[in-house]
């Protein structure tokens, strides 16, 4: 079973950054066979695929949207996966969730993709705010 806890979201003016944070925790698995992907959902909208990280680090994904402005990164000894949110703006305003994908055990270890459907595990969201 894999659980997925974020944390790092919160109010933030246009411009600024915030840092999520997607902490895993695998009872009989290891994180370093699952792909991590981050999405959104804006009040009234569908889910968004924002950005994502393959299960070896080596391969990354992001929205157009996201392009140039986040950043994805992972530290498997601590079970986390970050993303780094840059210049924000108030259309990044959404709960954003992680999630895990576990291709990694299909011998996949360098794929990742941004359709939530492909993913196995979600967490609860963080709640991200843009305004000033």
């Amino acid at each position: 079973q894999l659980q997925l806890v974020e944390s790092g979201g919160g109010l933030v003016q246009p411009g600024g950054s915030l840092r999520l944070s997607c902490v895993v925790s695998a009872s009989g698995m290891s994180l370093d066979y699952f792909a991590i992907g981050w999405f959104r959902q804006a009040p009234g909208k569908g889910r968004e695929g924002v950005s994502c990280i393959s299960a070896n680090g080596g391969t990354t994904k992001y929205a157009d949207s996201a392009k140039g402005r986040f950043t994805i990164s992972r530290d498997n000894a601590k079970n986390t996966v970050y993303l780094q949110m840059n210049n924000v703006t108030p259309e990044d305003t959404a709960v954003y969730y992680c999630a895990a994908d576990n291709r990694g055990y299909q011998g996949l270890f360098s794929l990742c993709v941004l359709s939530g459907p492909e993913y196995n595990y979600w967490g609860q969201g963080t709640q991200v705010s843009v305004s000033s």
